[in-house]
């Protein structure tokens, strides 16, 4: 299950926790190519301070913020591809069994 919360609020005793992260720049590039696939027409500099305004809200509210859980890995994947990110998950599960 992947969401922003999954690992701290909504399966806080799950057994493997992988918190996977890009910088934001990276994020913009992915989110501005998600959506020229889609037709939709942004800027690079919109989308990225989106992605930033959103990153400050998410991390910073009362219920339930943006954080790494205390045992979850960090994966930073801004420099792989979706099956890199594929192939690590799987590693990290892997090596938990």
């Amino acid at each position: 299950m992947e969401g922003r919360d999954i690992g701290t609020v909504v399966f806080p005793n799950a057994d493997v926790k992988i918190y996977l992260d890009a910088s934001a720049e990276e994020r913009a590039k992915r989110r501005l190519k998600q959506n020229e696939e889609k037709g939709i027409e942004t800027s690079y500099e919109e989308v990225l301070q989106n992605i930033i305004d959103r990153d400050k809200r998410d991390s910073s509210r009362e219920i339930a913020p943006l954080k790494q859980a205390e045992d979850a890995i960090y994966v930073d994947t801004t420099n792989f591809t979706i099956e890199e990110v594929v192939e690590k998950i799987i590693e990290i599960i892997e090596k938990r069994r």
